[in-house]
């Protein structure tokens, strides 16, 4: 099995630029993810973050888990669960408007810490972006201004812990799925392992690192390369030792986006390759809310289907 890419970003400003872009194309067309070092955001305030993180879970958030648990009697079942994930999560939305400010039980450091950092991850996502238009042959921004929309991209982080469980076989941490959206940077614990992707049939382990930004390419992506890129199954196993912290952002398309194959990439393809469809980011996130823990594939087939029917006419 190959490893998991590892990219060293602060090459790309280098003689090793041509290297690196190769590296960030092959991750984005084998794997669907990959893993950052030196990406630009602070050790300090990496530190800042991971420690708030996991106070504010002992503090606010531990207590609650225990009681969902007791109340569902999940530390006795004796059968596998399929419609409920091991963690404990709340949401932040950074943009178009931030809700920070109204998230209850945020201690104000925290919430000015969480700011910054979604700054930070902010401009690592535009970056990114950019790099991916580059190795596509796209122009500079092309994925910026097609994820705008008219009110601009959604951007909100999810912030995650999962804590030890006593079933593990039974439950998993978060259910298989292929994210939604556009691109998702995760910081995540570097001493409790659990997350996983789907590669030629095996799942394989994402290695906890310190310090590092994990990528990965949803959806939306993959419609805009018209499969060149690949937005993958993965998954959370559950622990039996450890709770396991994960902050994930995603940096995803407005609502209105128009979303379709770029033309620039339509142009490469062989003939026989199948088009993705075309479609109004919403009506996907609507379709996707129901479906998020099946294949991707039906997905796309039903919004193609939903572009091929004609509007009724009064």
């Amino acid at each position: 099995m190959a490893t998991f890419p590892v990219v060293d970003l602060s090459l790309v400003n280098g003689e090793e630029r041509v290297a690196t872009l190769e590296k960030i194309n092959d991750a984005c067309e084998n794997w669907g993810f990959f893993e950052l070092v030196n990406h630009g955001i602070s050790t300090e305030l990496l530190d800042t973050v991971e420690k708030m993180t996991k106070d504010h879970y002992k503090k606010t958030m531990e207590q609650r888990f225990k009681e969902m648990v007791a109340a569902k009697g999940l530390d006795a079942v004796q059968s596998e669960i399929h419609d409920l994930d091991w963690e404990s999560t709340f949401f932040l939305r950074h943009l178009p408007s931030s809700n920070i400010s109204e998230v209850p039980d945020l201690e104000e450091d925290y919430r000015k810490t969480m700011k910054e950092f979604a700054v930070e991850l902010e401009k690592l996502a535009e970056k990114l972006l950019d790099l991916l238009c580059e190795n596509l042959g796209l122009e500079k921004g092309y994925l910026k201004k097609v994820f705008y929309g008219s009110k601009g991209t959604n951007f909100g982080t999810k912030v995650s812990n999962y804590p030890p469980c006593p079933k593990p076989d039974l439950i998993k941490g978060l259910r298989a799925h292929s994210d939604a959206g556009g691109i998702i940077l995760l910081f995540q614990d570097d001493k409790v392992s659990g997350l996983q992707l789907l590669k030629d049939g095996e799942w394989v382990d994402v290695p906890p690192m310190h310090h590092s930004i994990v990528i990965n390419l949803g959806d939306q992506i993959e419609v805009i390369t018209n499969g060149k890129y690949k937005s993958v199954m993965h998954r959370v196993i559950a622990q039996s030792d450890g709770t396991r912290m994960s902050i994930a952002s995603f940096y995803n398309p407005g609502d209105d986006a128009f979303i379709s194959p770029a033309p620039a990439v339509l142009e490469k393809k062989t003939e026989d390759a199948p088009t993705y469809p075309k479609f109004v980011f919403d009506d996907y996130m609507k379709l996707y809310s129901g479906l998020k823990f099946q294949a991707k594939e039906p997905r796309f087939e039903a919004m193609k289907a939903k572009e091929s029917t004609p509007v009724a006419t009064t």
